[in-house]
């Protein structure tokens, strides 16, 4: 018995760990929430029977553009302009001569710049004079391209001339309004099984009532789904006396996390590795039932005369 109960204690501590691993790191800290990410459709509040349909896609990108960052200082405005040209120049003409590429240069700020010189007095406190020390410039490289691949080599290419700041990755789909008008069609198709399945359940026709319509769409980006933590395990300490303490910089991860699709009534294409543009559909149809009244069966009078003959009597309300 004692045997069979130590065995029993692995099996859950391995199980355990077990699920740690599969949950990802993600969860080991705190536990992590995901929250919904839904439409918010509102119908009139007297709605006497409600029907929803929800649907999601995930659409893969056609083309991407990235964004990078790059700040020059230099003393004279020709000198900044001119070492700002030669890096741009350098990406440009690598860039370009990948196919299906498209460069942009966006200007963003060109500022001068100012220190401070301590004038030195023999009676009175020291000054600070702020004098002109050169200028800064700024300007965003604006890439785009077709294979996703490419945004490596493009990295390379852009820390070569000393740029290093990738804002970000805008994703672009030439098909949103096609995905759209599928996940409306598929919505109504599946709202039509929905109103027959309650036609069926409550024994009423509900085609003849009076309905409410709302529908709305909701589109997600890749750069608004990503999520950080930190995971990392600190020591207790005991100190009986006061001590500093330092602790180290822990590092942080980043991960994409997109739209979790158990809360929809279908999803196209549910299988996703690349990050991708989340398209959400909603469908609200309210049905308010009025109040089926029986009428009252019409009474009859008849009169039976003296020689057996029945007569209906017409008696006015």
């Amino acid at each position: 018995m004692i045997k069979e109960i130590c065995i029993l204690i692995v099996l859950l501590a391995f199980a355990n760990n077990l699920l740690a691993q599969v949950s990802g790191n993600v969860n080991y800290q705190n536990q992590i929430h995901f929250s919904d990410k839904d439409i918010n459709v509102n119908l009139p509040s007297n709605s006497d029977l409600m029907l929803e349909v929800r649907g999601l896609s995930n659409v893969e990108a056609d083309a991407y553009v990235a964004i990078f960052s790059l700040t020059q200082i230099g003393e004279t405005a020709d000198a900044v302009n001119s070492l700002m040209d030669e890096r741009i120049n350098n990406v440009e003409k690598s860039v370009k001569a990948k196919p299906e590429v498209t460069f942009f240069v966006d200007m963003i700020s060109f500022v001068p710049v100012y220190e401070y010189e301590v004038e030195k007095k023999v009676f009175s406190k020291k000054t600070y004079n702020e004098i002109p020390q050169g200028f800064e410039l700024k300007k965003n490289l604006h890439i785009q391209y077709t294979d996703p691949d490419f945004l490596e080599e493009l990295i390379t290419i852009c820390a070569q001339s000393e740029i290093y700041d990738l804002v970000k990755v805008d994703y672009v789909a030439d098909s949103l309004e096609q995905k759209k008008r599928e996940l409306s069609s598929k919505a109504k198709t599946l709202m039509d099984e929905k109103l027959k399945h309650y036609q069926e359940i409550l024994g009423t026709d509900l085609t003849v009532f009076e309905k409410n319509l709302a529908d709305g769409f909701s589109v997600f980006y890749p750069v608004e789904m990503y999520r950080s933590y930190q995971a990392f395990s600190n020591a207790s300490l005991n100190l009986k006396k006061p001590a500093t303490v330092n602790t180290a910089s822990k590092s942080t991860t980043q991960y994409y996390q997109p739209i979790i699709d158990k809360s929809f009534d279908f999803v196209i294409n549910p299988i996703i590795v690349e990050p991708v543009i989340q398209v959400l559909y909603e469908l609200k149809v309210s049905i308010k039932r009025e109040k089926v009244v029986t009428p009252e069966p019409k009474k009859e009078y008849l009169l039976i005369t003296p020689t057996g003959e029945v007569k209906k009597l017409e008696i006015g309300n």
